[in-house]
């Protein structure tokens, strides 16, 4: 039952603390928050487009060393 009630304790002091931490954070404001959306946005777009492009050409390379018949 200690361990119960040790736990317990913990899991209270843990969850102050990370309270405690979220009130001291900045969040941003809607105009950094778009901006950055954004910025996500057209990296992963990027991303997909090299990641694509490499598959294509690795595809391409393959059929050059095995043809098939």
């Amino acid at each position: 039952m200690k361990a119960v009630r040790d736990m317990v304790r913990g899991a209270r002091v843990f969850l102050g603390e990370v309270a405690g931490e979220t009130r001291k954070s900045t969040w941003p404001d809607r105009h950094e928050l778009v901006e950055s959306t954004a910025v996500v946005i057209v990296a992963v777009v990027l991303l997909a487009v090299f990641v694509g492009a490499s598959d294509q050409i690795l595809i391409w390379l393959l059929k050059l060393v095995f043809p098939s018949s």
